[in-house]
């Protein structure tokens, strides 16, 4: 199991537009389109489960928000960083 990151190992690695929200990190990506977004979120899943480490992905009409945190440590994880900035890969 992978140790949980401190305040400030969090406050260094989290991604530019990744917020912190209690045990979680959390980006929200805009999008013009509906199905833009929902084609960002299946490519968010298919990297997920490729990582096996699932993030929560709230799909909206112009939007889509992923939560990431490590369940199974209690709180953010090094795991949840990388995972963040390859969703950012994906977004590019």
């Amino acid at each position: 199991m992978a140790d949980t990151l401190d305040d400030d190992e969090i406050d260094r690695q989290l991604p530019d537009g990744w917020e912190r929200d209690g045990d979680e990190i959390v980006r929200v990506y805009p999008f013009d389109d509906y199905l833009d977004g929902v084609t960002f979120a299946t490519h968010v899943g298919e990297v997920a489960d490729e990582e096996f480490h699932h993030p929560e992905i709230r799909i909206r009409y112009d939007e889509v928000e992923v939560r990431l945190t490590s369940h199974e440590a209690g709180g953010i994880t090094e795991t949840d960083i990388r995972l963040a900035n390859l969703f950012d890969d994906e977004r590019a």
